[in-house]
């Protein structure tokens, strides 16, 4: 891309369509990844046994915890090196790349290690029984295997795209997903959770080449030669980024542990629905995602600019879309709920179970669109501390504080009803917070 096609990208006087320009890619990402859980969750649902499901169910924090992991060091990584890029410094550029790659490596195989040495009791801890224990095991012990494929994975996905090779990135996601969607039908059905988390793994590994082999034969900057020592500098500029971003994924598997202890209380089968109904609820979330995360480069280059009048504008166009979107999905997902858990499972306890738990989780939808748009806003002109408060409240403290509150004032529907209760609570805090950073106003 030239300079001519990267400032008509950012222009200021088309905001809208440069808006959709850059969030529709994000999306059609999200989509990707959306299909992929979905096919996971409904192979693993044909089986019919709802302790497997719950088994698996019960694993989807240790994924979480690799994804925080990955994303330090690539999330980080590529903001220190789009910076050193715009620099010209592509020698210290192509360093951090190398580093990135290795540590994320290292890291992702000393936490294999330390899970699987520690497994029964990391898997009671996330709320397995004596009768899911079993499934769980299968399913947790392979990703703990393929750790290091698995966090390395998130190092090129997100430096290639400082690169300007946002494509070729998307297309390793998409050969990840395809591959695991191919080995689902053949593997769960004789090798059960053990082979939906052996599917994962090959996914991920069969991604992780095809981008290892874009940067050795496409990349003029990004390198994979061995570096293990970098400047301090590089070091806490990479993590000053990357463990915030981590931070709020660590927090979201914390409150899923917490909600599976919750459920457990009220049997097996309440947390293999709910396992499925998050995939589900995976739809309305990502897309929101993408058209929140998608406005990140646009809004930083006007609050670059000092274009406030124009953030302001671009805000009020995107809080007014992201509400009539939300509320335009949580309308479909609410009447569609029964039909959607009878496509993803063929037990039929499973989907009554479900139906008022995806009612409850997607009720919040618009608070949760909300408080996605002013956290990316926070982000694109580098306000750390708001963002991070932001993440941390309807997926974090807020979510844990109303789970706890209401599962004893009002039981299992005030489990089931807190999601949407921190969602709001979590929006009006939002405004506050966002208007005290002083993002909007004029200097």
């Amino acid at each position: 891309m030239d300079a001519a096609q990267k400032k008509d990208r950012f222009s200021s006087e088309n905001l809208i369509g440069n808006y959709f320009h850059l969030s529709l890619p994000v999306v059609l990402g999200s989509i990707v990844t959306i299909v992929y859980n979905l096919v996971d969750t409904y192979f693993i649902a044909q089986t019919g046994n709802a302790l497997l499901v719950a088994g698996v169910s019960l694993c989807a924090p240790i994924f979480m915890i690799l994804m925080a992991l990955g994303n330090i060091f690539g999330q980080g990584g590529s903001s220190l090196l789009s910076r050193l890029l715009g620099q010209k410094r592509t020698r210290e550029a192509g360093r951090v790349s190398a580093f990135c790659f290795w540590i994320a490596l290292a890291v992702g195989a000393a936490v294999g290690g330390l899970l699987l040495s520690f497994c029964d009791p990391f898997l009671r801890l996330l709320g397995a029984s004596d009768d899911t224990a079993p499934y769980a095991r299968e399913y947790g012990e392979v990703l703990m295997l393929g750790a290091p494929l698995i966090v390395v994975n998130f190092i090129h996905m997100n430096l290639l795209r400082c690169e300007g090779m946002p494509g070729l990135s998307m297309v390793g996601t998409l050969i990840g997903a395809v591959v695991n969607m191919i080995l689902d039908p053949l593997l769960i059905p004789c090798m059960g959770a053990a082979g939906a988390a052996i599917a994962t793994v090959i996914g991920y590994a069969c991604s992780t080449v095809f981008l290892l082999v874009i940067v050795l034969r496409k990349s003029a900057v990004l390198s994979v030669r061995p570096v293990f020592r970098l400047e301090s500098s590089f070091i806490r500029d990479i993590l000053s980024i990357g463990v915030t971003a981590a931070i709020t994924n660590i927090a979201t598997s914390l409150c899923t542990i917490l909600m599976n202890q919750k459920l457990l209380v009220y049997g097996d089968h309440k947390i293999a629905a709910m396992g499925i109904v998050l995939k589900v609820t995976m739809i309305v979330q990502m897309i929101l995602v993408g058209f929140s995360f998608g406005g990140v480069p646009l809004f930083g280059f006007l609050s670059g600019a000092g274009e406030r009048e124009k953030i302001r504008k671009l805000l009020r166009f995107c809080l007014l879309f992201l509400i009539s979107l939300s509320l335009a999905m949580t309308a479909l997902v609410f009447f569609l709920a029964e039909p959607l858990l009878h496509l993803m499972t063929p037990d039929a306890e499973l989907a009554a179970l479900g139906v008022p738990m995806l009612r409850w989780q997607v009720s919040g939808s618009v608070f949760a669109g909300i408080v996605m748009l002013l956290n990316c806003l926070c982000q694109a002109t580098g306000k750390a501390l708001p963002a991070l408060a932001l993440s941390l409240s309807r997926q974090g403290v807020v979510f844990a504080a109303v789970l706890l509150a209401a599962s004893q004032l009002f039981g299992y529907t005030g489990i089931l009803a807190s999601q949407c209760a921190a969602d709001a609570i979590s929006a009006l805090l939002a405004i506050p917070i966002t208007r005290r950073s002083s993002m909007t106003k004029r200097r």
